[in-house]
């Protein structure tokens, strides 16, 4: 979404009391994806955010102008991890809404409070390498489902992995 704001010079006896000042700014979309992705033997990816180093969580991210929730999380899933999502990849179809932080609702249009997220998952025969990128993610770690459910920060991440990931 892309805001436009205009202001107007205004000349009041040869004084400027107002500039011409042209704003173009770049909204994110309030739509993500989550994508927990895990093993055969319930070990669960959890990467821990470069921005707030206390958040571990599966892969996240917004969909761009266009773009569907599928194609948005195999993007994500690619830059955030190097691996490729291919027909192991499933679309939970469940979304959850939540507000948006307040840390994070500048990235937001002003009048936008709520996000929409869509759930996917993606089942791999057993725990790989990852390749982080370093300006989203520090750490990552393949956890046990009950150690991920106690390490993840977020709620609906945590939900996702109760109702999707089963125990083994």
């Amino acid at each position: 979404m892309i805001f436009l704001k205009i202001d107007i010079t205004i000349l009041q006896n040869n004084h400027i009391i107002s500039l011409f000042r042209l704003t173009l700014m770049h909204y994110k979309r309030p739509e993500s994806i989550l994508v927990v992705i895990y093993t055969k033997a319930a070990e669960i990816l959890l990467m821990q955010r470069s921005d707030v180093p206390t958040f571990w969580q599966s892969v996240t991210g917004s969909l761009r102008e266009g773009e569907t929730a599928i194609e948005a999380a195999k993007r994500e899933v690619w830059e955030e991890t190097g691996l490729i999502a291919d027909q192991a990849m499933q679309d939970c179809y469940h979304q959850n809404r939540f507000e948006i932080k307040p840390p994070w609702r500048a990235r937001y249009a002003p009048d936008v409070r709520h996000n929409t997220e869509h759930v996917f998952t993606l089942a791999l025969p057993k725990s790989q390498v990852i390749q982080l990128n370093p300006n989203e993610h520090t750490c990552y770690d393949w956890l046990p489902r009950l150690e991920a459910l106690e390490k993840v920060t977020s709620y609906t991440n945590r939900e996702a992995i109760l109702k999707y990931v089963q125990s083994k």
